[in-house]
C-alpha cells in the first residue's frame, strides 16, 4: 500500500497547481516512506478525500517531498464534505506541514478559507449585583443577585462582502436548580462594503452616541450605514418592550393579553471623529399603546427619544465623554445624561492591563430604556437613579477579566437612596 501510496501523491501534481519542474527544484527535503504522515494520507485516499489514478491505485515507490506532501494536504483542506475523523486527520497534517503551506501563498490561503467558513468565540461569564434601596421607615432593603452566563457567538463567511453572525446565550442562577435557559439572542446576515455596510435580521440596536446609556439590545429589522470618518446609520424594525429595565417592561409584563409585546421602530444616528475628538446624535421613533400608559396622554403611543454625545481623548490614557437624551413624549422620568472620565483600559490579551473610571449617571427609566452599564442592566432590576459610580477592570491570566463597580445616589421617583455593588469575570475563548 505504501509504495502505491508515495505514487499517489507524486501522480496528484498533476492535478494540482504546481508544475513538475517547479516541484522537482523545490528546497524541501523528501518526506521518508515511514513518515506517520503516509499512514494519515493514505486513510484520506481510503475514505476517498484524496486520489490516485483513474484506476484508483497508487504506482511507485519513491520518497516524496515536502512540498508535495503540502499540496495534497492542501487540496484536502478544500473539501468540505468530509467526517469529523478525516477532519481531524487533515489538522494534524496542516499543523504539521504548516510553514510548507504557507510558502504556497494565496492558493492556500484561499483553500483554507473555504474548509474553515466558520469561526467560533465565545465567554463564560459571572457576575453578582448587591442593591441597598431606602424604604418609607429609612432603613435599607437589600437585593442580592447573581448569574452565570455561557455564551457563543459564531461567524459564517458566505462570500468575500457577507457573512452570517448570531449570539446564543445560556444563562443560570447559581441560586436556583433548574432556572437555566437558553436562546439566540441575535441572528443578522451582513454586508461590508466600501464606506456601505448593511444587517438584516435580528441584531443590535446602534447607540454609539449615548455610548450604550439608552440601550444594549436588539431588535429585528434592517440596519444601513454610509460613511467613513462621519457615518450615517439608519434602523427600521421591531423592539421587544419586555427586555427593557423600565416602565414599559413592567406594563408589557402586567397586562401581556392586552399589549403587543413590540414597538414599531425607527431611528437615525450621525456619527464622526475628528482629531481627538468624537460625538454625534440621534433620533428615534417608537409606537407602542404601551406608552400610553406611560405618557398619561391617551392620544400618544410614541415616545420620541433625542439624544447627542461627545468625547475626548486627551492621549492614549485618558478619555472623557458625556451624553444626554430626552423622550418628549413622556411626561415623567424622561431625561437621562452621563458623564465618565476614563483611564487606561484593561485589553483581555493583555495580562496585567488594567483601567479605572469615574462617573456620574442620571438615568430616567422613560429614555433610557435598556443601558449597557452594567450597574444597570435589564438582569440587575435597578433602573430610574441617579448618582455617583467608580469602578475598575483587571486582566490577572490573558483572556480572563476581572470588573468591579460601585454606586451611591439616589431612586428619581422617591428621592431616597440607592446604592449598588457590582462584580464580574468573563473567560473568553
Amino acid at each position: 500500500m505504501k509504495k502505491t501510496l508515495v505514487s499517489a501523491l507524486t501522480t496528484a501534481l498533476v492535478v494540482g497547481a504546481a508544475s513538475t519542474t517547479f516541484a522537482a527544484a523545490n528546497p524541501f527535503s523528501d518526506v521518508p516512506a515511514d513518515h506517520w504522515a503516509y499512514d494519515a494520507v493514505s486513510q484520506l485516499a481510503a475514505d476517498g478525500v484524496i486520489e490516485g489514478y483513474g484506476d484508483t491505485t497508487f504506482r511507485g515507490n519513491q520518497n516524496i517531498t515536502r512540498y508535495e506532501m503540502a499540496q495534497m494536504i492542501a487540496k484536502a483542506m478544500a473539501k468540505t464534505d468530509v467526517s469529523a475523523a478525516d477532519k481531524a486527520l487533515i489538522d494534524k497534517l496542516a499543523a504539521e506541514f504548516s510553514d510548507e503551506l504557507n510558502n504556497l501563498g494565496v492558493r492556500v490561503s484561499n483553500l483554507e478559507r473555504n474548509a474553515d467558513m466558520v469561526k467560533w468565540n465565545g465567554q463564560a461569564r459571572y457576575r453578582y449585583w448587591s442593591q441597598r434601596y431606602e424604604n418609607e421607615k429609612g432603613s435599607k432593603d437589600k437585593k442580592n443577585k447573581d448569574q452565570l452566563t455561557f455564551r457563543f457567538e459564531p461567524t459564517a463567511e458566505v462570500n468575500a462582502n457577507w457573512h452570517v453572525k448570531a449570539r446564543i446565550d445560556a444563562s443560570a442562577d447559581p441560586s436556583e436548580d433548574g432556572s437555566a435557559n437558553m436562546a439566540v439572542k441575535r441572528i443578522w446576515a451582513q454586508g461590508d462594503y466600501r464606506n456601505f455596510q448593511v444587517k438584516l435580521g435580528k441584531l443590535p440596536l446602534a447607540s454609539p452616541e449615548t455610548a450604550g446609556m439608552l440601550f444594549d439590545d436588539q431588535f429585528s429589522g434592517a440596519q444601513l450605514t454610509f460613511g467613513n470618518k462621519l457615518k450615517a446609520t439608519l434602523e427600521a424594525g421591531r423592539w421587544n418592550l419586555a427586555n427593557g429595565a423600565n416602565a414599559q417592561s413592567a406594563i408589557i409584563k402586567k397586562e401581556p393579553k392586552s399589549l403587543d409585546d413590540a414597538a414599531n421602530y425607527q431611528g437615525i444616528m450621525l456619527n464622526g471623529t475628528t482629531g481627538k475628538l468624537y460625538g454625534g446624535a440621534a433620533y428615534r421613533h417608537f409606537s407602542s399603546a404601551a406608552f400610553t400608559k406611560i405618557n398619561d396622554d391617551a392620544t400618544s403611543d410614541d415616545a420620541n427619544l433625542w439624544s447627542v454625545g461627545a468625547g475626548y481623548k486627551f492621549d492614549h490614557n485618558w478619555d472623557l465623554s458625556g451624553a444626554y437624551a430626552k423622550n418628549t413624549e413622556a411626561a415623567t422620568d424622561a431625561t437621562a445624561h452621563n458623564i465618565q472620565l476614563n483611564y487606561k483600559g484593561a485589553q483581555k490579551a493583555n495580562k496585567g492591563s488594567w483601567g479605572a473610571y469615574t462617573a456620574y449617571r442620571y438615568m430616567g427609566q422613560n429614555v433610557a430604556f435598556a443601558p449597557l452599564y452594567e450597574m444597570f442592566l435589564t438582569d440587575s432590576g435597578m433602573n430610574n437613579v441617579k448618582g455617583w459610580e467608580i469602578g475598575a477592570e483587571y486582566i490577572p491570566f490573558t483572556n480572563v477579566l476581572s470588573k468591579i463597580q460601585y454606586f451611591n445616589g439616589k431612586k428619581l421617583d422617591s428621592d431616597r437612596d440607592a446604592e449598588g455593588l457590582f462584580g464580574q469575570v468573563n473567560f473568553f475563548f
